[in-house]
């Protein structure tokens, strides 16, 4: 697998990565992700799961590891597996978040399967739980759905308490969510501590349905930062198992363009996020070995114009895209 530089950070990814969102907790958004698990909730069983796709993941090429502190124990998968092959730390890239706390007990439904809070009490206390889970291994530290609302880039002690992270060489991103993500990255890349940047990294959604981010990652990308992108498939909407009536005629077009282009659905939108050139990093939030060789196959998918053309009259208003999102089960 082709690799880059992450943005002007010295860091050097594959162009596909895995995240880990839908591995390490029971309960997560994506269409499917119930029949993905297929019951088997034990710790011990999920942590075997995580493995297995690490493993694949290793093997294909993957070199970019992405977790949080509120993916259940996704921090303590990931670290349990990277102590077990016994990488080297210079072998690989991983990035964490802080900023969500899971509180959904290991349970597939909760009444909040995790709560927010941007302050520098829990980026104190989660730094020091991603240390022991990802101790050496962790790059990359970033500040989980940074927003407006939550007013983090307003917050002089938790800038204050990243950039001092930062000069003991940590990396430190944000990724983001939401109506908001074009202003709240204009915001962050104003923001400069010691004469530099703050932030080197920024992890958006960005897909065939909502690409409305894409002129500011540009700016951001041309300026040194570098570029995740997540939710390419669309928590699983851009897959065959969205079988919601009113996105049949869009899932026709994607199946029709996908046989003419010998792939299948979801390796032909990944395409069209790597294809993007301010993309440093497209992720996979495969739960599944299978998935997860499915996505990769996007890197050996041509997109023509005839796709490209077919592709822009899938976008959706972004009100109407993020209202989906949220309108998302827990399964």
């Amino acid at each position: 697998m082709d690799g880059r530089s992450l943005g002007t950070t010295g860091l050097a990814v594959s162009r596909i990565g895995i995240g880990l969102a839908a591995l390490g907790r029971p309960g997560y958004v994506n269409l499917g992700h119930a029949s993905d698990l297929a019951g088997q909730y034990g710790v011990d069983m999920m942590q075997q799961r995580t493995h297995q796709v690490l493993d694949a993941a290793w093997d294909a090429g993957i070199r970019y590891f992405d977790t949080a502190r509120s993916y259940g124990r996704g921090e303590a998968f990931l670290g349990s597996w990277l102590q077990s092959r016994q990488f080297a730390p210079t072998d690989l890239v991983v990035g964490s978040k802080w900023g969500y706390t899971y509180t959904a007990g290991w349970q597939v439904e909760a009444v909040a399967h995790e709560v927010k809070e941007h302050s520098a009490t829990v980026l104190q206390r989660q730094w020091g739980e991603t240390q022991s889970n990802l101790g050496m291994y962790l790059d990359l530290y970033q500040i989980h759905s940074a927003t407006l609302d939550s007013g983090v880039l307003d917050n002089q002690e938790v800038l204050t308490e990243l950039a001092q992270l930062k000069s003991r060489g940590v990396r430190i991103g944000l990724s983001l969510s939401g109506l908001d993500q074009t202003e709240v990255l204009r915001r962050a890349l104003a923001i400069i501590f010691d004469g530099e940047r703050l932030f080197d990294v920024v992890q958006v959604t960005w897909n065939v349905l909502e690409p409305s981010v894409g002129a500011v990652l540009q700016e951001a990308h041309t300026s040194g930062m570098g570029v995740i992108v997540k939710e390419v498939l669309a928590n699983g909407r851009l897959t065959t198992r969205n079988t919601e009536p009113a996105f049949a005629a869009q899932l026709s077009l994607l199946q029709r363009e996908a046989v003419r282009l010998h792939t299948t659905v979801d390796a032909l939108v990944i395409a069209a996020v790597l294809r993007q050139p301010w993309a440093d990093v497209v992720l996979s939030g495969a739960a599944t070995v299978d998935q997860l060789q499915a996505n990769i196959q996007a890197l050996y998918v041509s997109l023509d114009e005839e796709t490209v053309a077919m592709l822009n009259t899938l976008v959706e208003p972004p009100e109407l895209y993020w209202a989906t999102r949220r309108s998302l089960r827990w399964n």
